[in-house]
């Protein structure tokens, strides 16, 4: 589970930013893996439509993940801990804000939910919950980023110290394009991100 983002925000104004991005309708994929107990993400339409919008995006990794030094995450899909090469059957772990109310917790974006991020080319999945607390709807993931859905994704870093781990995530840090329940061909550059360069590619 992802911990309070304050010291990312920190360094955000330094990052690059993409406000570019079009909602426009991208194409039709088959939706996946979606939790029927919580709700469709407001806004994703209907869960078989592919959609391209901006959003947020930070990095959580094994140094500063909840508990720290541990790959641990709050709702398993493919996998029981944080992972993945970013290509459509090994999509990496993301974490979503949520809200707690009358003790039942809603994920922003259902357990399952994919994405595709073009400035990173990897595949993502919900996996995970971004704020903690008992009431993260009060925190930024929830509230998202200047009018913008927060998605935090997981960079790893075990292999390399928490310093390369930190600045691999303010490098990819930034308001960029994410596409929703995407097609299967994109481009991908695979590898978990701590240790393949943090490369971006927009």
């Amino acid at each position: 589970m992802r911990p309070n983002l304050s010291s990312l925000l920190l360094t955000a104004a330094a990052c690059l930013s993409l406000t570019a991005c079009a909602d426009a309708p991208v194409t039709r994929a088959k939706g996946l893996g979606i939790d029927p107990a919580a709700p469709a993400p407001a806004a994703s339409g209907s869960a078989d439509v592919s959609r391209q919008f901006p959003i947020y995006l930070t990095g959580y990794t094994y140094w500063d993940n909840t508990p720290p030094g541990s790959s641990a995450i709050a709702r398993p899909v493919l996998r029981q801990r944080a992972g993945g090469d970013g290509t459509w059957q090994s999509p990496i772990t993301i974490a979503v804000g949520h809200s707690i109310v009358g003790g039942r917790q809603t994920l922003d974006y259902p357990a399952g939910t994919r994405f595709y991020l073009p400035r990173l080319r990897k595949y993502a999945i919900v996996e995970d919950v971004c704020g903690d607390g008992p009431t993260p709807q009060g925190g930024p993931c929830h509230t998202g980023h200047n009018g913008h859905p927060w998605l935090d994704i997981w960079i790893g870093g075990k292999g390399v110290s928490p310093a390369a781990s930190d600045a691999c995530a303010r490098r990819i840090t930034a308001v960029q394009s994410a596409i929703i329940n995407p097609p299967r061909d994109l481009p991908v550059h695979e590898g978990e991100i701590a240790t393949e360069g943090c490369k971006v590619f927009l």
